[in-house]
């Protein structure tokens, strides 16, 4: 089957403010569902919202070619992966966003305009029964400042509590990506090592790095990908719902529909992708992987140390997607970690 041309693919974004790159070596994707549109949604109770931007299903090659420059062993087997429509953040949640659910503004602003929680509408009772996060070790922004800037240090369960309070509020499902959906949306319909090509060389108009910043940089700055989505390569590394698993790429699992590796109680090791302003070019790709380890929360000095927040993830964030129809056995899925509950 011939790749589907992205200028008729993409027509939706043109009507949007996103814009459409060129891309090469475009693999197999439908066109957006009818009823699959780019939305704003705004968090109730407050004025902050963020952009949606509608990711078309199809099927494409997951993983690196042995070819592939500076790849790992567990970029492959490469394999074929079938991935249902969803709609993908345009960029990374940002603290402004987070600051509502784990600094629980929406909470201190309802108690400070004497709102009766009791007779709130059912998705707001919803949204507040979600555990917070337990106040941080120390500044998670370590100076890097707040405003438009992606969240770090967050833990998976702390991004993946984050999604159903989110959810809750909105009344939508919100997730974190699978790591599959992940690299689809990241290589948006293209076969090469990054979304722009081949060469790194280009990667400073895409992506920030460890060599054009020394710390994570405001979403939206760089180039956005061929999809429209920005930030993809580098600026933080990205949860994904899986728990790592450098051997999951050759176990049956991998090729079925909407492969997942499923969260478990274990708090450790889950994926992050994408790269971050803290590392070199080769760890930008779209195939790079990369799980969470214990050194993330090497100074923090609590025992059992926190299941809310990384001390050492500087280089970590997430993004959300919202599935068009969640997949069956995707339906309800949360974060089982509970403090000194779960082994490392």
């Amino acid at each position: 089957m011939s790749p589907i041309p992205l200028r008729r693919l993409f027509a939706v974004f043109a009507s949007s403010a996103i814009g459409v790159a060129s891309v090469a070596g475009a693999q197999e994707a439908a066109p957006p569902a009818g009823d699959q549109k780019p939305y704003t949604e705004t968090i109730p109770g407050t004025a902050l919202s963020f952009q949606m931007l509608p990711i078309p299903g199809g099927t494409y090659s997951m993983g690196s070619p042995d070819t592939e420059a500076k790849r790992s062993d567990d970029e492959g087997p490469v394999h074929d992966v079938k991935i249902a429509p969803f709609w993908m953040g345009r960029v990374e949640v940002t603290w402004d966003e987070f600051d509502e659910f784990a600094a629980a503004m929406d909470l201190k602003r309802k108690s400070r305009e004497k709102i009766d929680l009791k007779a709130q509408v059912d998705s707001e009772k919803a949204g507040d029964a979600v555990t917070r996060p337990t106040p941080p070790y120390a500044d998670m922004t370590f100076g890097y400042g707040r405003r438009n800037q992606p969240v770090i240090c967050m833990t998976h369960h702390a991004a993946m509590e984050y999604t159903r309070w989110l959810s809750a509020k909105t009344g939508k499902t919100y997730r974190l990506p699978t790591e599959a959906e992940w690299e689809y949306a990241c290589r948006a319909g293209t076969k090469t090592a990054y979304s722009f090509g081949d060469d790194p060389a280009d990667i400073d108009e895409y992506a920030w790095f460890v060599e054009n910043t020394e710390k994570p940089q405001q979403v939206g700055k760089k180039k956005p990908n061929p999809w429209g989505l920005h930030d993809m390569h580098g600026n933080v590394a990205e949860w994904c719902i899986d728990h790592y698993d450098p051997k999951f790429y050759g176990t049956a699992a991998a090729t079925a529909p909407g492969p997942v590796n499923f969260p478990t109680p274990k708090e450790y090791s889950y994926v992050a992708r994408g790269g971050s302003w803290d590392d070199d070019s080769d760890r930008l790709r779209s195939a790079a992987r990369r799980g969470s380890d214990l050194e993330w929360s090497v100074q923090d000095p609590q025992r059992p140390q926190s299941i809310w927040w990384h001390t050492d993830a500087t280089f970590c964030g997430f993004r959300l997607v919202r599935p068009l129809d969640e997949q069956e056995n995707l339906r309800g899925v949360k974060s089982l970690v509970v403090k000194g509950k779960g082994s490392k």
